[in-house]
């Protein structure tokens, strides 16, 4: 199998953005979509399984809490019993915390809109990590993720590449490398390469692929 025949597999079967499953329009490009990539960025970075923090995400926005100015309406007992209800049970109570700061932050800095932190960053990578970790509860495993995914409609960051993607590239014999990589792809199918590499690791598919 070749790299590009081993690609379409990869694509065929995994090639969808964690943003389109859950129900976000990145294209829009506006505040609300933003946000919400920005909250599952900071479920995916506590300690539980991609599943929950998925369950989660779509939870906050059940709740009604698809922007930040909703979101600092809620109690803290209620993001509890939401995070809960999502399957949060260990650290359901430490996230509902956390999600203060989080919101705060972005209020005071951003005034809620992730559009700002895109203009600081003005196209480095690094700088919009850096960035993106300096809201609480968000590290670099969250920071990559939403880096990653949003680089679908800032492509000024394309093409960028998570250590969980680029490891799995590596396993399946593919370029290890960002740029490398985006070689292999169009760039409108960059997105969807580097967030299916990481569902082939996250679903143990990796020897089948290899295969």
């Amino acid at each position: 199998m070749t790299q590009t025949e081993r690609i379409n597999a990869v694509l065929g079967e995994y090639g969808r953005t964690f943003a389109s499953e859950l129900g976000v329009d990145l294209a829009r490009n506006t505040p609300s979509p933003l946000f919400r990539l920005l909250c599952l960025a900071l479920l995916t970075s506590a300690p539980v399984q991609a599943g929950i923090a998925m369950q989660a995400a779509r939870a906050l926005a059940e709740a009604g809490w698809t922007t930040p100015e909703r979101l600092a309406e809620s109690r803290w007992p209620q993001r509890v019993n939401v995070l809960n209800g999502a399957g949060y049970a260990r650290v359901d109570e430490k996230t509902a915390t956390q999600l203060v700061a989080f919101n705060a932050h972005l209020l005071d800095a951003y005034a809620g809109d992730l559009r700002r932190l895109r203009a600081e960053a003005d196209g480095d990578s690094k700088a919009a990590l850096r960035a993106l970790k300096r809201f609480t509860g968000i590290g670099d495993t969250g920071a990559a993720i939403f880096l990653r995914e949003v680089q679908a409609v800032w492509g000024e960051f394309y093409p960028f590449a998570d250590p969980a993607s680029l490891a799995t590239a590596e396993a399946l014999g593919l370029p290890a490398e960002a740029a490398k990589l985006a070689r292999l792809t169009g760039q409108a199918d960059f997105p969807r390469l580097v967030a299916a590499l990481v569902r082939v690791k996250l679903a143990g598919d990796i020897d089948r692929f290899k295969d």
